[in-house]
């Protein structure tokens, strides 16, 4: 029984998206090492997904939301590993697994398909 739209869905992963990319900052683990550019470049992933994603919150919908979800998956389960299979600074464990649980259990719980209202506009405008 999925309970999350494809709605809120988009509207919660732009700020999980600047939020990994800001998090180094944010928790004290900003020394340039993988912990930084593994949370940058994961932000820029969930932001460039979410941007591509045929949902309410894509800008250019070109990726089905299904396969948005099953590298939210993918990507949760990298972020929730890496403090443990690359050994990141202590600091960087908290926000890693908690945002890659966020994206995992998000994409379990989300409707693979965007409302009918958000079809019927698509469709109107192919017209």
């Amino acid at each position: 029984m999925r309970r999350l739209t494809t709605r809120a869905h988009g509207l919660l992963d732009y700020p999980l998206g600047l939020l990994l990319i800001a998090s180094p900052w944010l928790f004290g683990f900003h020394d340039g090492a993988i912990d930084t550019w593994l949370a940058v470049a994961a932000g820029a992933a969930v932001l460039g997904l979410s941007l591509f994603t045929d949902y309410e919150g894509g800008l250019v919908p070109r990726l089905p939301t299904s396969v948005h979800l099953g590298l939210d998956v993918g990507l949760g389960v990298l972020l929730a590993v890496a403090p443990f299979a690359v050994g990141l600074d202590h600091r960087a464990w908290g926000p890693y697994l908690l945002i890659g649980a966020t994206l995992v259990g998000a994409a379990l719980v989300t409707d693979p398909e965007p409302s009918r209202s958000r079809l019927a506009a698509r469709a109107a405008v192919r017209r």
